[in-house]
């Protein structure tokens, strides 16, 4: 599982692990595993090191220190290395010194030239602490880095951006690569920062980071296989589980079909659904159990999915969630669920808005959530009572109870196509009924819905029932890694 974490932990952790190394050690560990991404993206981007372009943009502080320290371990390779030093003043001295030592020098006037003419830009102006986006003398600065053909390589965060919520506040880098120090920070995986940070690489710098602390938690292929529902011997359908479909509408009958779609492949033995599309339902998957008495007559069922091209249907929504079994509520149902009736569930709950929906349950504008996604995740949580699944290009999840924020990663643009949230909620609910908590449920029905858009997609445009269609193909593929 890789982990994030706040600017203040991995702060304290640096202070414990410098207390017991030689002045300068960690620094140097930063800069040698930051001289080593430099040479590789120039191996790629001019075919050696030797010989090329590399300039430095230093802040003040231990960022540009780095930034510095790795220029020099590259001019002693044979590149040329120009520092533009933003704050001479405040410049790390030690750093410079090394830079100048290894035949590296100190731009003049001709800035922007100089990065226009460059193989690599390293940046180095801010550091993990800097808050309210690039300083105004930086900002041409950034500008020309990305106007020339240069790599550019970020020190530990694009600089302008804030580490700990992912926000960008104004003018900041965009980095090829950011190469990061002993921890991820929330920025690097969290949009819209982790747009700017490019390809990220974690240097391991031995900071002592205890597990509990972390921010942030993004699944990997191994602990999806470990979460995933595999059938016992003896298991039958009701030991499986039964994920009840409360959905659609005389105008949206396809939101029942690709929710089925999803649920049905979701792990769970079987599909109940309730609503007006049995029908269509029906014809597309005969393999579900359908009612018509409603949800509470519907039959056993371990979870309830409700919502997904409901209309304003407010009855059903309060039928479902006044059972007692763990409930999914996406789309329409969002807007009808009463935040108190929520709140009063003993049984988990789990809640998949977009922006725009999540947005409307609190008030705000669309581009305040997709500005902020780490904040308004945590308050629709805390608000409702529930584990929020906030849909987008990086789909996050978090419980009301509070702890890491999960983040998934195998996500596509290519999943913003009308339908595709109505497979994720059948999905996530089937492995509700399976017997996964609403934040396991979220997490991994999330991530397997996003390597099921890879898959079906494959960089070209595709619809939701493609998307659910290879949903058993990311399953075999988590299981086989």
């Amino acid at each position: 599982m890789r982990t994030a974490y706040s600017v203040e932990t991995v702060r304290s952790a640096e202070r414990e692990l410098m207390a017991r190394l030689p002045e300068g050690a960690l620094m140097q560990r930063a800069a040698a595993g930051l001289a080593a991404a430099c040479a590789e993206v120039l191996g790629r981007a001019a075919g050696r090191v030797y010989g090329s372009r590399v300039v430095v943009l230093a802040g003040s502080g231990d960022n540009g220190g780095d930034a510095l320290y790795a220029g020099a371990r590259l001019a002693r390779r044979g590149a040329g290395v120009t520092a533009v030093l933003l704050a001479p003043e405040r410049v790390h001295g030690g750093g410079l010194a090394a830079l100048r030592r290894a035949g590296g020098r100190v731009a003049g006037t001709d800035v922007e030239e100089l990065i226009a003419r460059a193989d690599l830009v390293l940046d180095g102006i801010v550091g993990i602490g800097g808050k309210g986006g690039l300083r105004e003398e930086a900002v041409p600065l950034a500008g020309a880095a990305a106007r020339s053909g240069a790599a550019v390589v970020a020190v530990d965060l694009p600089s302008g951006v804030d580490a700990d919520t992912g926000q960008v506040p104004g003018d900041a880098v965009r980095a090829d690569l950011t190469v990061t120090f002993g921890a991820h920070k929330p920025g690097l995986l969290v949009d819209p920062a982790r747009e700017y940070a490019g390809s990220v690489r974690l240097v391991d710098i031995g900071l002592p980071l205890p597990a509990e602390a972390a921010e942030l938690e993004a699944l990997q292929h191994a602990d999806v296989a470990r979460l995933l529902p595999v059938p016992a011997a003896e298991s039958d359908k009701y030991r499986r589980g039964v994920v009840g479909i409360a959905a659609g509408s005389a105008r949206y009958p396809g939101a029942a079909v690709l929710a089925v779609a999803g649920a049905l492949r979701g792990g769970a033995g079987a599909v109940r659904y309730v609503g007006p599309a049995a029908d269509a339902v029906i014809a597309r998957f005969p393999e579900t159990l359908v009612s018509d008495r409603g949800p509470q007559r519907a039959g056993r069922v371990q979870a309830w999915v409700v919502g997904p091209g409901a209309g304003d249907d407010a009855a059903t929504v309060a039928e479902v969630l006044a059972a007692e079994v763990p409930v999914l509520i996406d789309a329409d149902g969002l807007r009808l669920a009463d935040v108190e009736a929520v709140r009063a569930r003993s049984a988990p709950t789990l809640m998949t808005p977009h922006a725009g929906e999540a947005a409307a349950l609190l008030g705000v504008g669309r581009e305040e959530v997709e500005g902020a996604r780490l904040a308004s995740v945590r308050e629709l949580a805390a608000r409702y009572g529930a584990t929020v699944l906030l849909k987008g290009s990086t789909t996050l999840v978090a419980s009301a109870r509070g702890g890491p924020v999960r983040v998934n990663a195998t996500g596509t643009s290519w999943l913003a196509t009308a339908g595709s949230g109505d497979v994720l909620s059948g999905l996530a609910g089937s492995l509700l009924a399976a017997g996964l908590s609403a934040m396991d449920a979220g997490s991994v029905g999330a991530y397997l819905h996003g390597l099921a858009g890879r898959f079906a997609t494959r960089g070209a445009p595709a619809g939701a029932h493609d998307v659910a269609e290879a949903v058993p193909r990311a399953w075999r593929d988590v299981r086989g890694a």
